[in-house]
């Protein structure tokens, strides 16, 4: 490991001014359960490690008036047995215990979850974020690309986003705060996340010098959610696909929704076509096969990873038929 300058903030403000204005000079320590391994592989390299955990009021949830915030230090272990979680959002807290380990969870914070860098083995390896050989052929491409993107896809970016957690948080129309050099500002969770066009930029909309303060979730008031995930062993493991779903309904016909994949293209892919395609629908076997088609009609696998597909299909609908068995918040 190369050496490094550790320093503790105990407030937002002095975490701020720790922080580098270029990416790769400073790293945030929060529960490094991703940080910790980055640095040990030699993937990142920062002269300083600003250790946020003292910043007592990034902790905890509590509700507001615009719905439930919840502070970026909280842990997803803390997060899943919240009774507001529990009660209002079910289907969050599904996601929550189905993330990582117990150990894991018991360790890791809802921020750095939103935050944590892809597990594509080029990237993990340190060939980087947009892998390429020496006459800048994309390695991806033609290498072992049986977990990479079949949506949004188009560009250098072929990794996936790794948060399980993130679609559910976006099915219920959630919101980011950050707060950093330039002052703070709030976005739609998924604004928060963009495609890189080179090695320079990052997978969040997060400046080097700014921090995830909290996420608010708007009352989930009529809505009926669910998430899917399909891995290839019923224990710990990344998903091959997942679906997060959040219904308004009138009797048995849907007014609104959204239909957010996961581990299926380098953000967060909420399917507007999906959504289309439920709307004044009465959800069923037959509409719910329909959304699924829609959303992975413009689907563009490479050479090992048609399979995702068929999973992502899948995973949407069963996700939708879950959350219309469920009774509405």
């Amino acid at each position: 490991m190369q050496p490094f300058e550790y320093v503790s903030a105990t407030t937002r403000a002095q975490a701020v001014s720790l922080l580098d204005h270029n990416w790769g000079k400073t790293e945030i320590l929060a529960g490094g359960t991703d940080l910790l391994a980055l640095m040990k592989d030699d993937v990142v390299a920062p002269k300083r490690v600003v250790n946020i955990k003292d910043i007592k009021d990034l902790d905890g949830v509590r509700p507001e008036v615009q719905g439930l915030r919840i502070g970026a230090l909280t842990k997803l272990g803390d997060l899943a047995d919240d009774v507001n979680i529990q009660k209002d959002y079910p289907a969050l807290a599904d996601a929550l215990l189905e993330a990582a380990s117990p150990q894991i969870r018991n360790m890791a914070t809802l921020g750095g979850n939103l935050c944590q860098r892809p597990r594509c083995w080029y990237f993990r390896n340190g060939y980087g974020l947009l892998p390429k050989d020496e006459t800048g052929k994309e390695l991806v491409i033609e290498g072992d690309n049986r977990y990479h993107a079949i949506l949004g896809n188009d560009g250098p970016a072929k990794f996936v986003s790794p948060s399980t957690i993130v679609p559910m948080l976006i099915a219920y129309g959630a919101k980011i705060r950050l707060e950093g050099a330039a002052g703070k500002r709030e976005l739609p969770l998924e604004k928060f996340y963009v495609v890189p066009k080179n090695e320079t930029q990052r997978e969040h909309d997060l400046r080097p010098d700014e921090i995830v303060t909290e996420v608010i979730v708007p009352h989930p008031k009529g809505l009926k959610a669910a998430h899917y995930e399909i891995r290839q062993k019923s224990a710990f493991d990344w998903p091959l696909a997942m679906a997060a779903v959040a219904l308004r309904t009138n009797g048995s016909k849907v007014e609104s929704s959204r239909v957010v994949i996961g581990y299926v293209a380098p953000v967060p892919w909420r399917s507007p076509e999906a959504e289309q395609t439920l709307t004044g629908k009465n959800l069923n076997d037959e509409t719910a096969r329909a959304a699924a088609e829609a959303a992975l009609k413009g689907a563009k696998p490479l050479s090992r990873n048609a399979y995702k597909i068929q999973l992502a299909r899948i995973a949407i609908k069963r996700a939708l038929l879950k959350a219309a068995l469920r009774g509405a918040a």
